[in-house]
């Protein structure tokens, strides 16, 4: 079975931000995360959900950070983080997970509001 593909726009200036956004939503997927990649290309991604905290422990690569919300408003960006480095935001029902540079080529900003829609199946 097909994993759904989805992209993410940026609401407010009509950007796609990403365009191939896998979602772990279950337990071992979101355990798993980015874990065993060698790298992520421009406009590839995870996003985790439910997830307000991540951890580099074990990645090959260093990546954008973006906690989102309930309604996909950025909460916090952590760009650039290495592998070992962890984060978290109390206020975050997501993390996006980007290729390293990332929210710095979109002019990510804390407050924006993001959209996630499904292109395939």
């Amino acid at each position: 079975m097909p994993k759904n593909i989805f992209h993410v726009y940026h609401a407010d200036k009509g950007i796609i931000i990403a365009d191939h956004i896998e979602i772990a939503k279950r337990f071992l997927p979101r355990l798993r995360g980015l874990l065993g990649r060698k790298s992520l290309a421009e406009g590839e991604g995870l996003l985790l959900s439910p997830c307000s905290s991540i951890h580099c422990f074990g990645m090959r690569f260093p990546i954008d950070a973006i906690f989102l919300d309930k309604q996909y408003r950025v909460v916090a960006i952590h760009p650039n983080m290495k592998p070992g480095a962890m984060a978290s935001h109390r206020q975050a029902r997501y993390v996006l997970e980007l290729k390293a540079g990332e929210a710095e080529r979109h002019n990510l900003e804390v407050g924006e509001q993001l959209r996630i829609d499904c292109i395939s199946r």
